[in-house]
C-alpha cells in the first residue's frame, strides 16, 4: 500500500527513531510498503519518518525498480566505517523540487540487521554510500539541509515557507 510521505517542516522528520525490537510481519509489511511508496514517488531511498513512523528502518533501491535484485531493506542501521569524500547534489522526497549539494562520504560501511533480526554489513561506494547516508541522517532526525551552509540552508527554507504560504507545498 502506498503511503503518504511525510513534508518538511513536519517535526517528525528532526526526531531521532526508536530501534526496532520486534521482528514480525508488521515490519515485513511496513517495509513492503516503503518500497512500493519509494517506487511510486519515484525515489531511490525511504526511511520510516518519512512515511510517519518513527522506528530505524529503511529501503533502498539506486535502480529505482528497473533492476531486479538492489532492493536493500536494513532495519537498525548504523554506520561502522566511512572513508573518503565526495559532493554531489542531493534530492529527498521529503522536500520535493529542493536540491543542494552535499559532502558525504565516498565508502561506508552499515552494520544493522535484516527484517527477521539478523545481522547484516552492507558496504557502499559512491551513490550507495551517499544514499545509505541519507537515509540514516533520517532515522537520526538529520535532514541534508542541516549538512549545507547556514546561508544556503536558510534561502531553501525561505522558498520552502514561501512555497508552504502559496498553497503548493
Amino acid at each position: 500500500m502506498i503511503k503518504p510521505i511525510v513534508k518538511y517542516p513536519e517535526p517528525g522528520l528532526e526526531q531521532k527513531c526508536d530501534p526496532v525490537e520486534t521482528f514480525d510481519e508488521k515490519l515485513r509489511q511496513l517495509a513492503t510498503d516503503m518500497l512500493e511508496t519509494m517506487y511510486a514517488a519515484p525515489g531511490i531511498g525511504l526511511a520510516a519518518p518519512q512515511v510517519g513512523e518513527n522506528i530505524r528502518l529503511l529501503v533502498i533501491d539506486v535502480t529505482s525498480g528497473h533492476e531486479d535484485g538492489h532492493q536493500l531493506i536494513l532495519v537498525n542501521p548504523e554506520v561502522a566505517e566511512a572513508e573518503g569524500k565526495q559532493r554531489e547534489e542531493e534530492g529527498c522526497l521529503s522536500l520535493p523540487g529542493i536540491t543542494a549539494v552535499v559532502e558525504r562520504p565516498k565508502t561506508v560501511v552499515v552494520k544493522g540487521q535484516d527484517l527477521d533480526g539478523n545481522p547484516m554489513e552492507i558496504r557502499g561506494e559512491e551513490l550507495m554510500a551517499r544514499v545509505l547516508c541519507h537515509e540514516i541522517d533520517h532515522l537520526d532526525g538529520i535532514l541534508y539541509l542541516d549538512r549545507i551552509s547556514p546561508l544556503k540552508r536558510d534561502l531553501l527554507k525561505r522558498k520552502i515557507r514561501k512555497l508552504i504560504r502559496a498553497g503548493e507545498w
